[in-house]
């Protein structure tokens, strides 16, 4: 993305303020005027002591009043400015946020969740900046740059000349330093993205850091990157040091070239003392100017990978988006339809090929088989973390694809294998099942899921915190209270991805109880490895090298001594002598 389309985006992206950005620029556009107006009078007035003229007076009154509307345009613009640059920062990191959350599981497993906070955060706060600047001084200077040079021109065209040409080389030097540098500073930005996204994977996973004595690796890995930045990063920097020099320096050779030209000029009677007087102004008043925009190019191109980020991530289209005339389905009857199913991760082969069964409301379907068989992949399907690559899935006789993705999931209630908590109170991971839930409600769920009684006992009950991701508790009861989170949201659909694997036989049993009572009534899908938690099942769905080779009841399949029949003999011997 070019530097100027990058910065046309970002003015872009006020479209919602528009009004106070257009009213802005018109106090900018009269702020630039009055700043045309003070060199001109201070050289008028030059000319008129010069000649003792006594209309002098009335000169510096309209001066001063041109002074107090330039100061009064300034607080109106610093003002307006920062409330709607704070404003539309807050806007556009709500926009990424719930951009992110809505993206599938393809997205966010080619992108580390570091990487993508540091992308939001750096991103809104350069955007807050640009906009800012922006308005409180570039527009000005753009404005100010419009008007004094053609003016400068009328005033005397000799002068104004030279004044154009001087502020000609400056941006010419600009732009070459700018040419020399945005590409390095493309890959620096590419390596502070790295080294978010490693530190990121290290703290969140930092009990294995710790197990495996990797603090003295992960540390150095750390440095090696930070040391990389500073070897791409110090050439930039070097190429701005050198402009920031020549910008310095310009103001002081404007002055001296139009003092010695209109030195000149005046002694052939080609200008007069307030016209040199006016000019010097001009020149100072642009070079201060063009100083200030140099330093935010600099900004910019230092920003600009960083910007170019975002609006990567932001313009990222969903491998599952919602169709434009999608149905928001009400409370489904729960009848689920796999035809012809087949899907393939991106740049893998199969997972599953040509499924097909019927799931009719109320019953409970068991997916077993060995790992990586396609059990988890086809419950992810319908779900619609993904889309058949071939195929199609429906509920209740309409295609998943044809439902709003919020209503869909909205009729499935899902109790993972890996228990995922936010870093809240117990009450507010128990309430993402049903925000409007009663305490009445969640304690009742919580009995049913055998964890209200540790809940209790926890120091401030429902409204303990759990930790980053559960860290507070136990397993068992990390896997209690998504079962209770489950039970709460009451869906017509369940998928249970081994709900029990993590409790002890007794607890186990009991909340296998909760959770016949919870399947009944719901159609349910179980994925599971320890296979006496399905005897009860209605039909079992055995999946091997991702197609169902077998389906049946658990006697039915045990007596066919096929895949599923091997089994269960390698995990209940006996059960399956009972049964032959």
């Amino acid at each position: 993305m070019g530097f100027f389309k990058v910065y046309a985006r970002v003015l872009g992206m006020l479209k919602p303020d528009r009004a106070v950005a257009s009213s802005l620029a018109l106090v900018a556009l009269v702020g630039a005027a009055l700043q045309f107006l003070e060199p001109v009078l201070f050289g008028r007035v030059i000319d008129l002591l010069s000649h003792s003229d006594r209309s002098t007076m009335g000169v510096l009154l309209f001066w001063g009043g041109v002074g107090l509307a330039g100061i009064g345009c300034s607080a109106a613009i610093a003002l307006q400015a920062d409330r709607m640059a704070n404003r539309n920062r807050m806007a556009v990191m709500h926009r990424y946020y719930q951009h992110v959350l809505a993206m599938p599981p393809a997205f966010h497993g080619d992108t580390q969740s570091g990487r993508l906070m540091k992308v939001m955060l750096v991103g809104a706060d350069n955007l807050f900046g640009l906009w800012l600047s922006f308005f409180r001084d570039h527009l000005i200077t753009a404005l100010a740059a419009g008007i004094l040079l053609p003016l400068s021109l009328v005033l005397n065209w000799r002068l104004g000349l030279l004044l154009v040409a001087l502020v000609v080389l400056f941006c010419a030097v600009a732009a070459f330093v700018i040419s020399r540098t945005h590409e390095r500073q493309a890959e620096v930005e590419a390596l502070h993205s790295k080294l978010a996204g490693n530190a990121q994977d290290a703290l969140s996973n930092i009990l294995v850091v710790q197990s495996f004595a990797r603090l003295q690796a992960e540390a150095k890995l750390f440095g090696s990157i930070a040391q990389e930045v500073l070897e791409r990063q110090m050439p930039v920097l070097n190429w701005w040091a050198v402009m920031s020099v020549m910008t310095r320096s310009a103001s002081t050779l404007c002055v001296m070239a139009i003092f010695a030209m209109g030195a000149w000029l005046n002694g052939q009677g080609l200008a007069s003392v307030g016209e040199i007087v006016s000019f010097m102004g001009f020149a100072l008043l642009l070079i201060g100017r063009l100083e200030g925009l140099v330093g935010f190019v600099a900004r910019l191109v230092l920003q600009k990978p960083a910007l170019e980020e975002m609006f990567a991530v932001i313009d990222t289209e969903s491998s599952v988006p919602d169709r434009p005339h999608a149905i928001a389905m009400g409370r489904v009857r729960g009848e689920v339809e796999f035809q012809d199913v087949g899907f393939a991760y991106p740049n893998t082969r199969a997972t599953i090929s040509a499924v097909s069964f019927k799931a009719e409301a109320g019953r409970s379907i068991a997916l077993v088989g060995h790992t990586g068989a396609g059990k988890s992949t086809a419950m992810a399907l319908l779900q619609r973390l993904w889309d058949p690559t071939t195929g199609r899935i429906s509920i209740d006789g309409v295609d998943l694809r044809d439902m709003t993705l919020d209503s869909l999931r909205q009729n499935i209630g899902v109790v993972f294998q890996d228990n995922l908590l936010f870093n809240r109170t117990i009450r507010e991971n128990l309430l993402v099942g049903r925000p409007d839930a009663t305490q009445e409600e969640i304690e009742q769920a919580c009995r049913m899921a055998e964890a209200h009684d540790f809940i209790l006992r926890q120091p401030k009950g429902y409204d303990t915190p759990v930790g980053e991701r559960g860290v507070a508790l136990s397993g068992g009861q990390k896997q209690r209270l998504a079962i209770a989170r489950a039970l709460l949201k009451n869906p017509p659909i369940l998928i249970l991805d081994e709900a029990t694997s993590a409790l002890d036989a007794a607890t186990e049993a009991r909340v296998q109880k909760a959770l016949k009572a919870l399947m009944a009534g719901r159609t349910t899908f179980i994925i599971a490895h320890r296979l006496s938690t399905i005897r009860e099942a209605d039909e079992i769905l055995v999946f091997e090298a991702g197609k169902v080779v077998e389906r049946g009841d658990f006697d039915s399949l045990v007596r066919r001594g096929g895949v599923f029949a091997e089994l269960v003999r390698s995990q209940m011997p006996a059960p399956l002598a009972l049964v032959a």
